[in-house]
C-alpha cells in the first residue's frame, strides 16, 4: 500500500544528500537511455535536513548521462505533526520552497527551442503540502511561464485523506486550487470517476501514466483506455526505481499495454498507441509536440534503433514496429539524444558512468541499514 511503503521510505530518505542524488540521477538516467527514453522528467521532492542542493545534484546526474531533461522543483510542506504524511526531517516551510523554486527556475531554466533543460514545479500530493503552496505554485509557475505538476489520485489512500482532510476528493480539491490547466501534468490518476475524467479532460491536462508502478502498489489499474478518447494528453512513465525497481521504459509500455488488455479486451490498446503515448504523448505532456516526440524536418534529433536481428526480435519481421512493444527487448542498439550518440551497440558511449554501480551499491546499501 502506498502509505505505508512511504512512510517506510520516508526514514530512508533523509540520508539522501548531494553526492548520493548525483550518482542516482547519473544511473537513472543512464537506465532510460539504454531502455529508450531520450527526455525523462524527475519529481525531485526529498530534501532532507543538511541535504544540500538536492535538485542541482540531480541535473548535474542527468547532463553526466546526457539526456532530455525536465526536473522538477519539487517539495514536501506538510509533516506528521500538521496533519501530513512526512516525517519533519525532510520537509521545509513554504517560504524556503518558494523562494528555492525562484531561485532554480532563474538558474536553471532553458524556454529556448530545443532547450536540453527546464524546470517544473511540483508540490508533491495533496497529503504532503499545504493548500497554500499549492496556490502560490500555480502563481509563481504562471509568472515564469513553466510547467506544473504533483502526484493525483493515485490511490484510495488519497481520496479518503482529502475526504477527510478538506472534505473534498482530489480532483475536486485541484480544481478549488486553481490546479487544473492545461500546463500541469499528474502523475497516477488510477482512482477517478467519470465526472473526474470529464473535468480534467474539459482542462486537458497531462498524464504520467505509470503502470509498473501502480501494479507493484496495488493502486489499482489506470483508465488510460477512456482516457485516451478525452483530451487528457497521456504520457508513459517509469515512475522511478523506488517504486518500479526498474528504470526500463520499453517494459513500461509494453505493461501499458498489457494491462489495459487485461481489464478492457484485447482490442483496447494497440502497440501502436503504446508506441505514441511513450513518444508524441510524452512531448505533449511537457508541451514540446513541436520540438520532440517524432522524428520530422526542424524537430531535435532524438533518435533510437533497434537491431531487428537480435534473437528477441526473432520472427518479427512481419510488423518490426509492433515487434518493438510485443517483443520487449530490454535495450536499445543506438540512442542520440539532440544529435550526440548516447548509446552505441547496446552500451553508453561514456563508459566512465559504469564505474559509478558500485559506489550507487554502496549508497543504496547504507540507506536501507538506516531503516
Amino acid at each position: 500500500k502506498l502509505f505505508d511503503w512511504l512512510v517506510f521510505l520516508y526514514e530512508q530518505w533523509k540520508g539522501i544528500d548531494e553526492h548520493a542524488m548525483r550518482v542516482s540521477s547519473t544511473i537513472a538516467c543512464s537506465e532510460l537511455l539504454l531502455s529508450g527514453a531520450t527526455t525523462t522528467t524527475d519529481h525531485c521532492y526529498l530534501y532532507p535536513k543538511n541535504g544540500g542542493n538536492i535538485l542541482a545534484a540531480d541535473i548535474e546526474g542527468a547532463q553526466t548521462a546526457g539526456i532530455r531533461f525536465h526536473p522538477t522543483r519539487g517539495s514536501m510542506s506538510l509533516s506528521k505533526k500538521d496533519g501530513g504524511l512526512p516525517p519533519d526531517s525532510v520537509v521545509q516551510t513554504e517560504s524556503e520552497i518558494l523562494a528555492d523554486c525562484q531561485r532554480m527556475i532563474e538558474a536553471y531554466h532553458d524556454p529556448a527551442p530545443l532547450a536540453m533543460l527546464r524546470i517544473a514545479l511540483a508540490p508533491c500530493s495533496p497529503f504532503s503540502v499545504t493548500l497554500d503552496l499549492m496556490r502560490e505554485s500555480v502563481k509563481l509557475a504562471q509568472e515564469y511561464s513553466v510547467l506544473l505538476h504533483t502526484h493525483l489520485a493515485e490511490t484510495r489512500d488519497e481520496e479518503m485523506f482529502c475526504m477527510r482532510q478538506f472534505g473534498r476528493r482530489p480532483v475536486d480539491l485541484m480544481e478549488d486550487l486553481g490546479w487544473l490547466r492545461d500546463d500541469v501534468w499528474f502523475a497516477h490518476m488510477v482512482v477517478l470517476s467519470d465526472e473526474d475524467i470529464n473535468k480534467l479532460s474539459a482542462a486537458a491536462v497531462g498524464m504520467a501514466h505509470c503502470p509498473s508502478s501502480n501494479m507493484t502498489l496495488g493502486s489499482g489499474i489506470a483508465r488510460v483506455t477512456e482516457m485516451k478518447k478525452t483530451n487528457i494528453r497521456i504520457g508513459i512513465a517509469v515512475d522511478g526505481s523506488a517504486s518500479n525497481d526498474t528504470s526500463n521504459m520499453i517494459r513500461e509500455v509494453r505493461n501499458t499495454m498489457l494491462l489495459q488488455r487485461v481489464h478492457y479486451g484485447a482490442d483496447a490498446i494497440t502497440a501502436r498507441e503504446a508506441l505514441h503515448m511513450a513518444t508524441m504523448g510524452g512531448a505533449s505532456v511537457l508541451g514540446r509536440q513541436g520540438e520532440i516526440g517524432s522524428i520530422e524536418v526542424g524537430k531535435a534529433a532524438d533518435l533510437i534503433a533497434f537491431d531487428l536481428d537480435d534473437i528477441a526480435f526473432a520472427g518479427s519481421h512481419a510488423d518490426p514496429v509492433a515487434a518493438i512493444v510485443h517483443c520487449a527487448g530490454d535495450r536499445v542498439d543506438f540512442s542520440m539524444v539532440n544529435g550526440e550518440w548516447r548509446v552505441r551497440n547496446g552500451r553508453l558511449v561514456d563508459e566512465s558512468i559504469y564505474k559509478l554501480i558500485p559506489e550507487h551499491n554502496r549508497l543504496s546499501k547504507h540507506l536501507t541499514e538506516m531503516a
